[in-house]
Parts: C-alpha cells; structure tokens; sequence
C-alpha cells in the first residue's frame, strides 16, 4: 500500500501538515514527498534499504519519513541528543545505505553523510517523480531504538503491517480524523513521535510542528491543537504555566503516558477539566497497547482496556505478555534480525502488571526496577506512588542504596510543592503505617528539576542510582 498517496485521494485538500508558517494538505504531503522519493530512487534507495536520520523534528524531516515508506527502504531516525560517540556506535551498528544529518542537530559523523534539508530543497526543486511505490504490507519500514540512558539501545525493527495496524486500533477507540491536529510534542526518533505518521496518513487528521526553540504551551498556543501526547512531566510543567490549565482544557485529547502519573497530578488534572486518556504502550508494539476508553473522571491506577489489534496477558510472575499485528519483527543485530518472542508468539515486556476481569490494565512496575531488601521483593513504584500520595509531594522517585544488613534499602528523591515544609520524619511515619518499614526510604532527597532521559521528558532512573550506589 502507497500510504501516502492512498491518503491523497482520500482527504485531498484537508490540512496534513501544519507549521506556525505553512499549512501542506495530504495533496501537497503526496506531491512533495514523490519528489524526495524520486530522489531516493535515483541514489539506488529502494526495498529494504536502511537510511538513517540524525535531526530533530521539522518539516523535511517528515517529508523524508514519508518518502521513504513509499520507496520501501527502512527509515532510522536517531536520538540525536545523544553523545556523539554513541550516535557513531549506533551509525556503525546499522551500516545504512545512506546517512542524513540536520546541523541543527549539532552532530558531525566522520563517515560520509549528506545533508538533509539541501537533499529536500533539492528533490523538491526537480520535477521527477518517478519511483516504484512499495506495496507488501509486511516490508520492514523503520528501525525505533528503545529508550538508553545508559549502555546500547536496542534497535527495533518494525513492518508497515506493524505501524498500520496500531494506528487503526488507536483510532477505535480515540478517533482522529480531519479537522483534528495532533502536536508532534515528541521526536520522531521515538516510537511515539513516527507514529503520528500512520495516525496522520491512516484517519485524515493533521500533525502539527512547531518550530525549534518553541517551548511545549508556545507550540500548543501557535497552533490548532486538538490533539496532545505527554508524559507526566510535560503534564506537570503545563499545569504550573501562566495559562496552562486553560490550553490543555481546549483539547479534544490529552494522551498521557511513558511512565506512572501520581494521584495528585491525576487529581489536578481532573480537577481543572483536561480530557485526559491515560495509556500503556512500548516501542516494541508500535506505541499504545491499552488506552482509556473515554477522558478519566478521578485519578485512575489503570492504563485502560487493551485496543484492537492486540492481546496481552499476564505470566505466572506477573509479567506483562503482548502479541498480535502491532508486534514489532525483532531487534536488529549484526546476524540479523532476533525475534523476541517466546514459544506461544508472546512478547515479554519486562514490565510487572495485572488484568483486571473486564480488560483494564494496570502496570506496576519495571522488573529490572525491583530490588531484593532482606529478602523482599520491593517495587519502587509502589512506593513512589504512595509518596506522591502525601500532601505537599508532587513527584518521587525510588532507587535501591546498597545497605551492609538488608543488602539494598529504598532511598527516594522527591519534588515538593513550592513553599511547602514536608517533613522527613513526617514521611517516614506516613510510610512506614502504609508500607512497613523494609519499603520505608532511608533518605529522603529534593529536586527542583529531574534530570532526563536523553532526548525525552523521562526521568532518568539510571542517573539517580548511580548517585547513591557511586557506580
């Protein structure tokens, strides 16, 4: 399927993409993006081809992504926050057939690249639009590298089949078609970012960018959002800007998810009226797996029912399984491709949950998050969730700190609403009544911001268990 000019004949003249300075339609996204094809196919890009892309988010970008599932080859945009030397081990791992740099991106590979936008400028001042269009819907179309702060990224291999059908089973239950507009609020590089593509081109709904340097209540004020994915964090930081409670209100829809939300943000949110869906998704599976059926009326712990096209299950560990028509063809390895599926077809998510009776899923942590403390099993996350429970503390963080009698002891870092005192000894007594006293933090450490994941508004677990282990 030629997705893109399917999209063309569909919603023609309707907006598809959106920039504070240009307005293209699906006719024009169809236009533009057979030239850069054109120009890929005369550089001998074709089927199953790896291209990779090292730049943050802008018009050619897209316009690249686009061009290059019409033309078959496999799209790998990369992290480019990321530090050079680890974009040149992830250059050397997928040996592209060619590499795309932005200098916005601030990257420069000793290896031969070409740059971007003079590769659009030049496509699209050309009349050519000859390519052989790619139509097996199970052809491999992009490579999304799991989230890193630390070690190597795995590479994830998707098929058009993939993506497709995660766009159409969003779409049951969120329906996103044109008049909508969708803030591309996350890079493109991120499984939640590409996925705007399919979103786009699948329901006639618009994506919109924003310019570099615009911050996320600028973006969404600049343009006609309907439409906002966020992960805790940027929910936060809306809700404490000047008029962010009054944008987000103006939504049609406010995806959150990437990692648990506290109560009181929940409760926040709530309060000031934000259509908020709340989401459970992975790189693997082409982004969402469960999506509340409808705006949430109280803080909920669920992520919502399982969409079509996907099937989860819970292991006799308590391990989140997934499988069906999202699920990704494997991670890309020097020998090849590794599918990553067990016996029955599952896909292991490393993450710890339950399904309750009418198909409401609720996550409750990482397994590679918990820690053994005299000889318990401790979940960080059952922990930051009851201190986020606490009057005063908006946002906490759990870490082991390596501990002579019980081996590993939960030590917290904790965000606190301004001009509040929240005692320790407070908080240790909270927790102790609730948990016991194994799950008791023995420190009890403030932020003002969190540090980051590379590229994301995810906190970077890695780099807090780093400060009280010393690795």
């Amino acid at each position: 399927m030629d997705i893109v000019a399917r999209a063309a004949t569909s919603f023609g003249n309707d907006p598809a993409l959106i920039t504070p300075g240009r307005s293209w339609s699906f006719a024009e996204i169809d236009a533009e993006s057979a030239r850069i094809a054109a120009a890929f196919a005369s550089e001998g890009i074709g089927k199953g081809d790896i291209v990779a892309i090292v730049a943050p988010n802008s018009p050619p970008m897209l316009l690249t992504l686009m061009a290059l599932l019409r033309v078959g080859a496999v799209a790998a945009p990369v992290n480019h926050r990321f530090p050079a030397v680890h974009i040149e081990g992830v250059l050397q791992r997928l040996a592209p057939r060619m590499t795309l740099t932005d200098p916005a991106a601030g990257f420069s590979s000793s290896t031969v690249t070409v740059e971007l936008r003079q590769f659009v400028t030049a496509a699209l001042a050309g009349d050519a639009t000859s390519f052989t269009a790619a139509a097996d819907s199970e052809r491999p179309v992009s490579i999304i590298h799991t989230s890193a702060s630390s070690g190597i990224p795995k590479a994830a291999l998707h098929s058009f089949s993939n993506h497709w059908h995660n766009a159409l089973g969003s779409a049951e239950n969120l329906p996103f078609g044109p008049g909508d507009c969708w803030l591309l609020s996350l890079p493109l590089y991120h499984i939640g970012g590409y996925s705007l593509i399919f979103k786009c081109l699948a329901g006639g709904g618009a994506i919109a960018a924003g310019c570099p340097g615009l911050t996320l209540e600028e973006a969404v004020t600049a343009l006609p959002v309907t439409h906002l994915s966020l992960v805790p964090t940027q929910l936060y930081r809306m809700l404490r800007a000047t008029q962010g409670s009054a944008i987000l209100k103006g939504m049609k829809a406010i995806l959150l998810g990437g990692s648990a939300a506290s109560a009181a943000l929940l409760e926040a949110a709530v309060t000031s009226g934000l259509p908020l869906y709340l989401t459970y998704g992975s790189t693997e599976m082409g982004s969402q797996v469960s999506t509340s059926t409808g705006p949430i009326d109280a803080p909920a712990t669920d992520s919502g029912r399982i969409l079509p096209f996907r099937e989860a299950a819970i292991s006799p560990d308590g391990e989140i399984l997934v499988k069906g028509p999202c699920l990704f063809l494997g991670y890309l390895e020097p020998n090849g491709v590794r599918r990553s599926r067990d016996a029955d077809g599952w896909f292991h998510t490393g993450d710890v949950g339950s399904i309750s009776d009418d198909g409401r899923l609720t996550v409750l942590g990482r397994r590679d998050s918990m820690f053994i403390s005299g000889g318990e099993n401790i979940h960080p996350e059952e922990i930051e969730k009851a201190l986020a429970a606490i009057s005063g503390i908006e946002e906490a963080l759990v870490v082991p700190v390596p501990d002579r009698e019980y081996g590993m002891r939960p030590s917290a870092w904790i965000r606190v609403a301004a001009g509040t005192g929240v005692d320790d000894g407070k908080i240790a007594s909270i927790i102790g009544a609730e948990l016991g006293r194994l799950k008791t933090p023995v420190a009890f450490n403030r932020v003002t911001e969190w540090v980051t994941i590379a590229g994301s508004a995810k906190i970077d677990r890695g780099w807090y268990r780093k400060q009280v282990t010393g690795e």
